[in-house]
């Protein structure tokens, strides 16, 4: 498992890669269950088609990791900096995953699809999520700032604070109950008569 190496078609159950390098691998269409990636140091991976379930990744080191149509679901993703990935075709999806604290400052990921997930306290910032999809996501203090979210769908989120003079959000798709997440900086109060 470590050193450089090429792994196609595999499935790998209940592994403990904790804090051992899996620098230089190659891993293509592999599933991964139920895996521990915490503080591993995964620099000059890269992971192709892959998808990877029950995993905890919390803290592991993304330094040029390339992530290339990954499904992560019901994962523990703590902290991560996805900011250092590789940007060559980074594209992922998240269902049912814990992202709190994680960061995707400045990166490119239009039509990523978080589903039911916790994004608290994710940075966003210089972020392109144009035509993502916020299915119906946790996002106490995360930080949209110069965000692109053109065209996102945020309707079944919440808990979010997205200031629009500073975000493009041409087209962005909110429900009613969210304007409180767009006017909060007016101290305005908002009611629903009806």
């Amino acid at each position: 498992m470590h050193g450089t190496g090429l792994f196609l078609d595999e499935i790998f159950d209940k592994i403990d890669f904790s804090n051992n390098p899996l620098t230089n691998i190659e891993y293509e269409n592999c599933t991964f269950n139920n895996c521990d990636f915490s503080n591993t140091n995964l620099s000059d991976s890269s992971f192709s088609d892959c998808t990877f379930s029950g995993c905890n990744f919390s803290m592991a080191s993304l330094a040029r990791t390339a992530l290339r149509d990954v499904v992560f679901k019901d994962c523990k993703m703590l902290g991560l900096r996805f900011e250092d990935c590789n940007p060559f075709g980074l594209s992922f999806s998240f269902d049912n995953c814990i992202l709190t604290h994680s960061s995707f400052y400045g990166c490119k990921i239009k039509n990523t699809l978080f589903k039911h997930s916790k994004l608290q306290e994710v940075d966003f910032t210089n972020c392109d999520v144009s035509n993502g999809l916020f299915d119906n996501c946790e996002l106490t203090r995360a930080v949209f700032s110069s965000t692109i979210m053109e065209k996102a769908d945020l309707r079944t989120s919440f808990n979010y604070s997205i200031d629009p003079e500073v975000n493009a959000i041409k087209k962005t798709k909110f429900s009613l109950q969210g304007l409180r997440g767009l006017l909060g900086k007016y101290d305005i109060e908002i009611d629903e008569i009806g």
